[in-house]
């Protein structure tokens, strides 16, 4: 088989769970279309869109931009044919900063809100596919469960209206495996790249590993070390602590599943 057959297995594996999505399936995207680009999505009013650019720009290891979609658009170049408002699993609603609701399809707010900007963030579940072939089991996708997130104590660079702190997930590897997670994930810049902290979690305001902020409590055995990475939840940290009027992102760990194959972003 060759290498472009493979790819457009991929992308049709891509397509098919974005019309899932689009069609009411929700679940965890970790694991689905394997070997192609997932991305963290938030989408902004036009007077914060600025803000939102110069906050990732300042801190681009939480926020590594992959696509801009202007205003009352729907549509990305990352994915032929895509919706953005339809074919994410679960999107949160944001109001002065709080969670509203969650829902499935979020197209009607979008006509509700024409002037919505809309950013894809690098997703760290793009590495995970090379980490598994490495041999380095992903804890969450082996269960079936999400990720386990958490919100730290270190602050990002404000922007403008913008200000909050990092947001992290947490994937146990075992010991003697770290170096080589480091080296693997170092390659993938454009989606978080190397972890931010390996160890111990208090070193991140982190009191109580067996409880995350977002996504499922963790698993993690003897013989294995917390490894942390920065993550593109930490836009939905800055809506919270800027208390934005109005904004919609995905649920964490439902992510939007590109056509761009994970390999495009590997240096």
């Amino acid at each position: 088989m060759t290498l472009q057959n493979t790819l457009q297995q991929k992308m049709t594996a891509a397509q098919i769970a974005r019309n899932g999505y689009r069609g009411g399936k929700i679940t965890p995207t970790a694991g689905v279309a394997p070997g192609m680009t997932q991305a963290n999505m938030i989408a902004l009013p036009a007077d914060y869109a600025w803000d939102f650019l110069l906050y990732a720009q300042r801190n681009p290891q939480s926020c590594p931009v992959l696509d801009v979609i202007e205003a009352g658009r729907t549509d990305t170049v990352l994915a032929s044919g895509a919706d953005i408002s339809r074919d994410i699993p679960l999107y949160r609603v944001w109001r002065d900063g709080k969670l509203d609701q969650e829902v499935g399809d979020a197209s009607a707010l979008w006509q509700q809100h024409p002037d919505l900007v809309t950013f894809l963030i690098g997703c760290s579940f793009t590495f995970e596919t090379p980490l598994m072939e490495a041999g380095i089991e992903i804890r969450h996708i082996t269960t079936g469960s999400n990720v386990p997130m958490y919100l730290t104590n270190r602050a990002c660079r404000p922007a403008g209206k913008l200000q909050g702190n990092m947001v992290v997930s947490m994937r146990p590897i075992p010991a003697h495996q770290v170096a080589d997670a480091v080296a693997i994930t170092g390659r993938y810049p454009a989606v978080h790249g190397k972890p931010v902290h390996i160890g111990d979690p208090q070193a991140l305001g982190i009191t109580d590993i067996s409880r995350p902020d977002f996504g499922d409590i963790p698993q993690i055995r003897p013989g294995e070390i917390p490894v942390f990475w920065a993550c593109g939840v930490t836009p939905q940290a800055a809506v919270m602590a800027s208390k934005v009027p109005f904004a919609i992102s995905h649920a964490p760990g439902h992510m939007f599943i590109t056509d761009v194959a994970d390999s495009s972003f590997h240096v």
